[in-house]
């Protein structure tokens, strides 16, 4: 599967607009000489100013750091014992960040059977933590440049949605911002990992 790693500049512009542009890109990791590859198909915008739900909201500490970097980069959280996959956006310092949230897996899906101790292609990748889990992503990955084409990076094959095929609506899971319409997923498509409501 021929593709190009995502440059530095794909992530500088509006998290809004990343967070919509990655639909259909590719996320990939490679483990043990093995390449895992899952098509991006749910996202969360997450923004610096007016958005209590932000990590970046309770100003700069030692474990959301990363938030703070340049674009480009990972942001990796714990939570319930697994782990969620952020992308920094905009400029360095801003604090803004994508969550990618479903992928629907294409490559290495063997070994995220084994990582999720799941047959079912659907319970592979739908939701951050058992995305994580399938393509083995933890703490590790925080901090970790995305553009440079190893072990983890996001790349595009030059498939096209068009702008039919994304709903937008109100995130999932959060307890504040819940208003805000931040979430991004390709319509009728069985790996996105939530409802596909869309926004009124």
């Amino acid at each position: 599967m021929p593709f190009e790693v995502l440059p530095l500049d794909f992530y500088g512009c509006s998290t809004q607009t990343v967070a919509r542009e990655l639909l259909g890109k590719l996320l990939v990791r490679t483990l043990s000489r093995r390449r895992l590859i899952g098509r991006i198909v749910e996202t969360e915008a997450y923004l610096a100013k007016g958005d209590t739900a932000c990590h970046a909201a309770r100003g700069r500490t030692k474990s959301n750091a990363a938030m703070f970097g340049p674009p480009g980069r990972a942001y990796v959280y714990p939570i319930h014992s697994r782990h969620c996959f952020n992308i920094v956006t905009e400029a360095d310092g801003v604090g803004t960040a994508v969550l990618i949230r479903a992928v629907e897996p294409i490559e290495g899906i063997d070994l995220m059977q084994e990582h999720r101790d799941r047959d079912r292609r659907l319970e592979l990748t739908r939701g951050p933590g058992r995305l994580c889990q399938a393509f083995a992503i933890d703490r590790h990955f925080d901090h970790w440049n995305l553009t440079k084409g190893r072990q983890l990076w996001l790349a595009d094959d030059g498939t096209q949605f068009d702008e039919k095929d994304a709903g937008i609506s109100t995130r999932i899971g959060v307890t504040s911002g819940r208003e805000l319409p931040l979430r991004f997923f390709l319509r009728d498509c069985p790996y996105v990992s939530g409802p596909q409501r869309l926004k009124q």
